[in-house]
């Protein structure tokens, strides 16, 4: 089964959720994209929740925050993971959005706290099983830099292009080669 974890402020119902759910329905695939708490704590409690739970074998998928997420769980759990322009220090990049935010889904609000960043610091994973991990990275992320990410999975699977954006623009291109990656 492969488990996405949508990024900062989205759901299970983000587009590239949405889009991975439909291509895994049409191979007869598991695949689920549960929508999770914006607290760090009873997100990560959630997917080790259904990790632990599960009678298959697990696959990760993470975009962004969902990338810091899936780095940590993979490690945790020996489980291979696409990281799709993963956030690396969100307890740093993320201190720009602190105070009331809107999901980017349906748009209800929360507070993100200083308390939610130092949560984030518990779930930082230092030494990498590297060869657990793919990242696809566009140069064009907006939100983050891509070399930090290059940097921290320099031995790993590696796409990098040009231009795009932090959604990772036409991620359809690459299902064929993350779905070959995660078996």
């Amino acid at each position: 089964m492969i488990i996405y974890i949508h990024g900062f402020a989205s759901s299970g119902q983000g587009h590239k959720a949405r889009l991975f759910r439909e291509y895994y329905k049409n191979k007869n695939e598991k695949f689920m994209a549960p929508s999770l708490s914006y607290i760090p704590e009873l997100a990560i409690q959630t997917l080790e929740e259904i990790i632990e739970n599960s009678q298959e074998k697990i696959s990760l998928m993470g975009s962004s925050l969902g990338g810091y997420y899936a780095t940590y769980l993979a490690q945790k759990y020996d489980l291979k993971a696409v990281l799709i322009n993963p956030s690396c220090y969100p307890y740093i990049t993320l201190q720009k959005t602190l105070g009331y935010m809107q999901s980017f889904y349906d748009g209800s609000s929360f507070e993100w706290r200083e308390s939610h960043l130092e949560m984030l610091k518990k779930y930082e994973v230092h030494e990498l099983k590297q060869d657990n991990f793919m990242l696809l990275l566009q140069k064009g992320d907006e939100t983050l830099d891509y070399k930090e990410a290059a940097k921290k999975f320099s031995e790993v699977t590696l796409v990098i292009e040009e231009g795009g954006s932090h959604s990772f623009d036409d991620i359809e291109r690459y299902f064929e080669q993350t779905e070959e990656f995660l078996q």
